[in-house]
């Protein structure tokens, strides 16, 4: 009772002082380098294999013919490339899989800085493979920098959230997104035939990769860890202080101390949780479902369909293959422009009409093109609604299913909850990412112009439940989000608070009197490690 009532004193608190958060300049370097680093090579990974296509293919080719003395047969050829399309998703499978003890043990920050050692040799593998007339090499390239990216979308969000004020923690958050689809844009422009998008010059768009990874490790190192991994995880509140100093900019941070020393009351203790033990927490039940059906949805609403066979689908639509490029652009416009504007608009609307509202109106435009492209022989101005309705689905995409599951990830765990729970989104996100980029062309051959109709049944599955379940988190704290989805989870607040370390929980007395000595020692104690 006397933690709720501390907390509820503390949501008065914050509810009668309504400050104006200052953007300092550390927290926009480590949100754009952090992000510059990560999420656009994310996004430059998804595009970037679009443009060179078809001289990528006839290297297999080539190389084929060279070592076995005969042309690669139709049928091996579409699976090779199948298989260099979304094999990046099974490095990210393990990029997710392996990220929780690495945040754990070298923090969110070196995280990001040693992953860029992914970067750099994927790079190298695979703008050196025509060199070396080795396809292995991009293949293996491709799968490196799938676990680069695997990492890097479980981490970047995990520092993203912890660096930011709640005021401003969904606009941080979006950042993700928006440099995503930077990324993809990047491709896009880089693989124009004036740039990269040439035969003798595809092997540079994979170079490319080594720049942002450089900058990012370069420039990341000289900024702060997360003051709350700090304070929690390393018990180091004199670092943890000055961390909140630079990225706040301000010099009293006592109330961003003591509301995070408020969250480590509640939680009892600060061991990090396994995958199996947050599966098994009642109080988080409900947010496990919540964060793999947004994920879930985020890959296999069909966005990333359109971004793996985008020539493909505007040649269905018409469109001459000379003129492909440069319309593709327009895609990665759109989804850049729709980005920035639901991080804009994020904290006044919140997440839930965003996300729901972002869903419905790909339901919608999916039905649309569904029409267009069964009936664009027919009438002559057809393919160009197509066009149309493939800008408005991204643009749909990206002002809430883009970027705000990565969001939500962050708000609805608690310190200790965090890691496990990302590893659990990544999982989620990156089986789901395979499965899209393997199974797509075979279902768009089976059904023809019908097969956006299965992603616009996805995307009404998952507004459906989002609608029912899914509570606003907006300018809400870690603990009251919690609170949120007590009721559901059937759990009370007590109850809740007492439920996420059931095996180990101690004495609230001696819990608290041992994390109090250790943070004010800046010492690690072996007791609550």
């Amino acid at each position: 009772m006397e933690n709720k009532q501390q907390s509820n004193g503390m949501t008065k608190e914050n509810n009668a002082v309504k400050k104006k958060v200052n953007w300092s300049g550390s927290l926009i370097l480590a949100s754009l380098t952090g992000a510059f680093g990560s999420s656009f090579l994310y996004g430059y990974n998804l595009s970037v294999v679009n443009a060179p296509a078809g001289y990528i293919k006839k290297f297999y080719n080539e190389t084929w013919e060279r070592r076995y003395g005969f042309s690669v047969d139709e049928g091996t050829l579409t699976l090779l490339w199948s298989i260099t399309v979304s094999i990046f998703a099974i490095g990210g499978l393990v990029g997710a899989i392996i990220v929780t003890p690495i945040v754990k043990f070298f923090g969110r920050k070196c995280t990001l800085v040693l992953n860029n050692v992914f970067a750099v040799a994927a790079a190298l593998l695979m703008s050196l493979s025509l060199l070396a007339g080795s396809f292995e090499m991009l293949i293996l390239g491709r799968i490196i920098m799938g676990v680069d990216a695997g990492i890097s979308l479980s981490a970047l969000p995990m520092y993203l959230s912890e660096i930011s004020p709640k005021e401003i923690r969904g606009s941080l958050g979006q950042v993700t997104a928006i440099f995503i689809c930077i990324g993809v844009f990047t491709g896009q422009v880089l693989g124009l035939p004036e740039i990269f998008g040439q035969e003798s010059r595809w092997p540079f768009l994979f170079g490319a990769i080594i720049v942002p990874a450089l900058i990012q490790a370069v420039i990341l190192p000289f900024l702060p860890e997360s003051p709350r991994y700090l304070l929690l995880e390393k018990h180091n509140r004199s670092m943890a202080e000055k961390a909140f100093q630079r990225f706040l900019g301000k010099d009293d941070v006592s109330h961003e101390i003591e509301e995070v020393l408020a969250e480590s009351r509640v939680q009892r203790n600060t061991k990090l949780v396994s995958i199996v033990q947050l599966l098994r927490t009642r109080a988080v039940r409900w947010q496990i479902v919540t964060v793999v059906v947004t994920m879930g949805c985020y890959q296999l609403c069909g966005l990333n369909a359109i971004w793996y066979y985008t020539n493909n689908i505007f040649s269905e639509s018409g469109i001459s293959r000379e003129t492909i490029p440069y319309v593709t652009l327009s895609t990665g416009a759109v989804e850049t422009l729709a980005a920035v504007f639901s991080g804009l608009v994020i904290e006044r609307l919140g997440r839930r009409p965003l996300l729901i509202g972002g869903f419905g109106l790909m339901i919608i435009f999916f039905a649309v093109l569904t029409v267009s492209l069964t009936l664009q022989n027919t009438v002559h101005w057809l393919p160009y609604l197509s066009i149309f309705c493939i800008l408005a689905i991204i643009a749909s995409f990206c002002i809430g299913p883009g970027g705000i599951p990565f969001v939500l990830t962050g708000e609805f765990f608690q310190q200790s909850q965090r890691p496990a729970a990302f590893m659990v989104a990544g999982t989620v996100n990156w089986l789901s990412n395979f499965a899209v980029g393997l199974l797509f062309p075979f279902i768009q051959a089976g059904l023809q112009t019908y097969c956006f109709l299965v992603f616009a049944g996805i995307c009404f599955a998952g507004a459906t439940y989002l609608f029912f379940v899914l509570p606003e988190t907006k300018n809400k704290t870690f603990h009251e989000i919690s609170q949120a989805f007590a009721k559901r989870n059937k759990v009370t607040l007590e109850m809740q608070e007492m439920n996420h370390y059931p095996a180990e929980r101690k004495s609230s007395e001696e819990q608290e009197s041992n994390f109090t000595s250790s943070v004010d020692n800046g010492e690690t104690k072996k007791g609550i490690v």
